[in-house]
């Protein structure tokens, strides 16, 4: 078995007990890297020489001192809209095929203070514009439970590397679904935090009132582990919640004896396959078991939440990236004649098809004659879909539900049809529209293909989101089996 199937407690266990050298847990996940990445094809960008330089201080630190967090050491993949100072970062797309940021971003300062590693940066959906991994400007990352099949977007790539077995965790954005849905597809923990408890600091923005940064990993309890390292308040990110964190390995206990769940009858309604269907409630059964009460409820407004979602998130995506014009970072074109053509000839060559849409749409749905009649109303859409999550949960502790309405599905089935997969995201959109924290853990295969179950909370709650999601895992062994690669 790999190291990096062990769990942090493990390995930090074997690195005190100096059974296990940092430098061999890095070792580790760059061999594994070029036994599957050329399968794979996670990383878009590694950092071997600086990753194996801090390994070997940090080996040096330890054998002078035994006081080491529980990330100490642990090789991390990052997502590459998380700005890493002088390590490139794209976005997948084109028009930062060249960009290496001078700075961090405000997780990546938490992930060096945790004395973590980080491997390389991670492949995505360009400008985390997607649900598939397949509109990336450079490759398609792959299922690693069958490589014809993709790994959901935009995460993808990190939710396909941890699955993998490349890095111990990684970090990935989720703006409707973006970390969730790869995990779903993949067979990951993967956790979406309440809006503003994790800084957006030197997140390269997609749509600034939905993302959320947060971690993909094997097991809930490194889940938290994690988010304790890079959750909360910074005076850099306006969004950023001042909120204490809580110890969320507290909300371990392994007990959801009186819990009150709830399950929206539309999560499990027309769309959702028969197969994730049956998982869901096999676990539904389990947490029962184990003296938690569920019963059925309506989010009666989760039916547009699609529509709202794609006018605001186009529309604030319109905006963020109207500074990606050639001129202070990024690719520039170079045939042009005047600096009006500069800036059509750089989007025109540097954008994908899917980024392109989306800014067209956005930049309509904000215009003179169009703002009431879209902009406005999906903003009076969302304040009605968060009241329905908010009338649900003064009476339950979390609602649950599928991650996804299917497993995943095969490279190049929905490339072509973006109203298709833009629906993929039916479940966990209204999470992000809401603002409140949700995971998605393993809960079973169907044809041989992983199926999530999400489980969702009230704003800040992570730790009752944890609580359920570890009860249930300490239940089961669904995130005990891994891939063949």
């Amino acid at each position: 078995m790999s190291i990096l199937e062990d769990s942090f407690s493990s390995i930090h266990k074997k690195l005190h007990n100096k059974e296990l050298k940092v430098s061999e847990v890095v070792d580790a996940s760059f061999k594994r890297i070029k036994e599957v990445d050329n399968q794979v094809q996670a990383f878009l960008t590694l950092d071997e020489e600086n990753a194996r330089q801090q390994a070997e201080k940090l080996d040096e630190a330890l054998a002078n001192e035994n006081t080491r967090g529980l990330l100490f050491g642990l090789p991390a993949g990052i997502k590459d809209n998380i700005i890493t100072n002088g390590l490139r970062t794209t976005c997948a797309s084109q028009l930062l095929a060249n960009f290496e940021p001078v700075h961090n971003a405000n997780v990546m300062d938490g992930l060096e203070r945790a004395e973590s590693v980080t491997i390389g940066k991670l492949n995505m959906d360009e400008f985390a514009m997607g649900s598939s991994n397949e509109n990336s400007g450079f490759q398609t990352t792959r299922n690693p439970w069958n490589t014809d099949y993709v790994p959901g977007g935009s995460s993808g790539g990190a939710a396909a590397a941890v699955a993998a077995g490349e890095v111990s965790f990684s970090l990935g954005s989720d703006t409707g679904g973006s970390i969730r849905q790869p995990a779903s597809y993949c067979g990951v923990v993967g956790l979406k935090p309440t809006y503003g408890r994790v800084s957006r600091y030197g997140l390269v923005a997609f749509a600034s009132s939905l993302d959320q940064i947060g971690p993909l990993t094997q097991t809930v309890e490194d889940n938290a582990l994690v988010l304790g390292q890079i959750a909360g308040h910074s005076k850099s990110d306006s969004t950023s919640a001042d909120v204490p964190v809580s110890d969320y390995l507290s909300s371990l206990t392994g007990d959801v004896k009186g819990m009150k769940i709830a399950v929206p009858k539309e999560y499990l309604g027309e769309g959702v396959s028969e197969d994730v269907r049956n998982r869901v409630l096999e676990a539904l059964k389990v947490l029962e078991e184990q003296g938690a009460s569920w019963e059925e409820v309506s989010l009666p407004h989760s039916q547009y939440a699609v529509a709202a979602y794609y006018l605001l998130a186009s529309s604030e995506a319109s905006a963020n990236l109207a500074r990606f014009d050639g001129v202070r970072y990024g690719v520039r074109a170079e045939q042009a004649d005047n600096l009006i053509d500069m800036y059509k000839h750089t989007r025109s060559q540097g954008f994908g098809d899917e980024v392109k849409r989306r800014i067209m749409l956005g930049t309509f749905a904000l215009s003179s004659g169009y703002y009431d009649a879209y902009y406005k109303k999906a903003q009076k859409v969302r304040t009605l879909i968060k009241q329905d999550f908010d009338n649900i949960l003064k009476d339950y502790d979390v609602i649950v539900g599928p991650t996804a309405p299917t497993t995943a599905f095969k490279v190049g089935e929905k490339v072509n049809d973006p109203l298709t997969m833009y629906a993929n995201d039916i479940l966990t959109i209204p999470v992000n529209l809401a603002g409140v924290p949700a995971i998605s853990v393993p809960c079973g295969f169907s044809d041989g293909l992983p199926v999530g179950l999400q489980i969702i909370s009230r704003p800040f709650e992570e730790g009752t989101v944890y609580r359920a999601a570890h009860a249930y895992e300490q239940a089961t062994n669904h995130n005990k089996t891994k891939p063949e690669l």
